[in-house]
This record gives C-alpha cells, sequence and structure tokens, in this order.
C-alpha cells in the first residue's frame, strides 16, 4: 500500500495543526518576552511579531496546502530563529527522560524542511 499524498496530508495537518496552537497562544499573551530577548541583543523589539508569520500564517498555508513550500520556508527560518535567540544552549543537551531537550523544536524544524522539498501532495489548494 502506496499513498504518498496522503502521507504528505498527515504531515501538514501534523506540523500545521501542533505549530498553529503555539501561534494561537502568542496572540493571546502577546510577545513582549520575545522582543525583551531580541532588545537584548540589540535588535528592536518589533522583529518579535514576525513570529506571527512563522506560526501562524505559515502554519495555516500548510495546514490548507496553500503554497505550501513557501509556508514550510518560513516555518525553518523561524525555528532557526528561535534556535538561536533561545535555544542554543540545548542543542547537544539531553532532557530528564533521555530524549533531545529540543526535539519538538527539532521536529518542527525538520518536517517542515522535508515538506519544503516534498510538497503539498494532491489533497491542497494550490501546490
Amino acid at each position: 500500500m502506496n499513498h504518498p499524498d496522503l502521507g504528505k496530508l498527515i504531515l501538514r495537518l501534523s506540523l500545521g495543526g501542533m505549530l498553529l496552537l503555539h501561534g494561537i497562544s502568542k496572540l493571546l499573551h502577546g510577545v513582549g518576552w520575545i522582543a525583551g530577548t531580541l532588545q537584548s541583543l540589540g535588535v528592536p523589539g518589533f522583529f518579535a511579531y514576525g513570529v506571527f508569520i512563522g506560526e501562524v500564517i505559515a502554519p495555516l498555508m500548510i495546514i490548507v496546502g496553500y503554497y505550501t513550500r513557501v509556508g514550510a520556508a518560513l516555518i525553518v527560518g523561524n525555528m532557526l530563529v528561535a534556535l538561536v535567540l533561545v535555544h542554543m544552549n540545548e542543542l547537544f543537551a539531553i532532557n530528564d527522560n533521555g530524549g533531545w531537550a529540543i526535539e519538538l523544536q527539532g521536529f518542527y524544524l525538520f518536517t517542515a524542511a522535508a515538506l519544503f522539498f516534498l510538497g503539498a501532495g494532491k489533497y491542497a489548494m494550490r501546490n
């Protein structure tokens, strides 16, 4: 049994759905801590609002299959920024359960990269 388009749909719904929840949380609770982190690095705090592109707009693009490769590229960029700003000290760390300390961020990054190369499949609005 070989259904690559169904597999792509499952990847899209998994990545988009889970990451969108993080974006909704930031919509509800703000991005002040991200702005503070950026400002401490000498970057203007308003760049924190860019997280809405990577955690709201891009996941919605991926869920519906509208320019999925563009949405995936936006998520890859978003996750790379998150890794550099927040998670660099955990890059080679193991958590208390024996897993990679940033396995969730790694999931988002690598799943988005896979979708970038795979595309949306036939169950999409527009490839």
